[in-house]
């Protein structure tokens, strides 16, 4: 009788340590693997999946382990990553407290909608279409998401990013500013973004054209005649004689005032600079041959100053 207990429970142990080891040992993960769980997925569907990936040897066995070893907790809907040699102990804990891969996107500073369009829509992991967003309504920054989310909802992120950002930062505006209301403020910190990539120089501009704007001067901002032209694509050539002198709602060479709308899509910092520009009398700028500009109050310093780029340009031979 003591032989066939002690039969019975050496039996019983083994069969306790095969059960475990089919649910905290065995491992099918030969190497690290995403798997995605779509909404209003059931733990049953999930181990369906699972097996039919070769991720788990039996749906039915690791469902009778989790129902009787893991956790009750439902799975998480989105993307996982499965580590290489995960149990499936370890595959059901991360489908069910585990983080969701993200995945990235970056708007830069600049960069005009039509091209936001484009780098959303080339995006193979999101889904659906959109309609190019309207310029100035997306706020440059890295954004994460899912595979499988539309990009829908992807640009309304980056569109309710801006609209807080500009909320925030017309509230701490400072008085006696060039812009009236926050759409302005928009369209001037994109004349500005594109005038110059150098982040100490900033102010200083957003100083310059607030002084034009203030002054009833034409802009002249260069930026505004390729706009209508490329959608604020790069224009990769010269602009024409023709061009300066076209007259429509964004050419500041021939219209004084702001523009009817943005050139691009500003950053944080241009917008911030427009609306705490820098005190400054200067209403001229030209290129300094550094990738910066040297700054003028009178028509005779700028004159001055543009000679002395043309002869940085000459001696480049970028001019006959």
């Amino acid at each position: 009788m003591k032989r066939l207990i002690l039969a019975a429970a050496l039996i019983g142990a083994v069969g306790l340590a095969w059960f475990a080891w089919g649910w905290y040992g065995s491992a099918n993960v030969e190497k690290e693997t995403a798997f995605t769980v779509p909404d209003g997925a059931t733990l049953t569907s999930v181990a369906r999946e699972l097996e039919d990936k070769g991720l788990i040897a039996s749906a039915d066995s690791f469902l009778l382990r989790a129902k009787i070893l893991g956790s009750g907790d439902p799975v998480q809907r989105g993307e996982f990553a499965l580590p290489q040699g995960a149990s499936p102990a370890t595959i059901l804990d991360t489908l069910q407290h585990g983080q969701v891969i993200r995945r990235f996107v970056t708007v830069p500073e600049g960069l005009p909608s039509i091209m936001v369009h484009e780098r959303l829509m080339a995006e193979p992991l999101l889904t659906g279409p959109i309609p190019v967003p309207a310029e100035g309504s997306v706020l440059p920054d890295t954004y994460d998401f899912e595979r499988g989310e539309t990009r829908a909802k992807v640009l309304a992120r980056m569109q309710a990013a801006m609209t807080a950002y500009l909320a925030e930062a017309w509230a701490k505006r400072k008085p006696g500013i060039a812009v009236s209301n926050p759409r302005d403020a928009v369209i001037l910190a994109s004349i500005v973004e594109k005038e110059t990539g150098v982040a100490r120089e900033r102010r200083m501009v957003a100083g310059l054209y607030s002084n034009r704007v203030k002054q009833g001067m034409p802009l002249q901002a260069d930026p505004t005649i390729i706009y209508p032209i490329t959608k604020g694509k790069p224009l990769g050539r010269r602009i024409r004689q023709s061009e300066i002198a076209a007259v429509n709602g964004y050419n500041t060479y021939t219209m004084r005032g702001l523009p009817d709308g943005p050139i691009t899509n500003p950053g944080r910092e241009s917008i911030a600079a427009v609306l705490d520009p820098a005190k400054t009398d200067a209403v001229f700028m030209v290129a300094d041959g550094t990738g910066g500009h040297v700054f003028a109050n009178t028509l005779a310093e700028h004159n001055a100053n543009v000679s002395k780029w043309f002869a940085i340009r000459r001696a480049r031979g970028e001019l006959d």
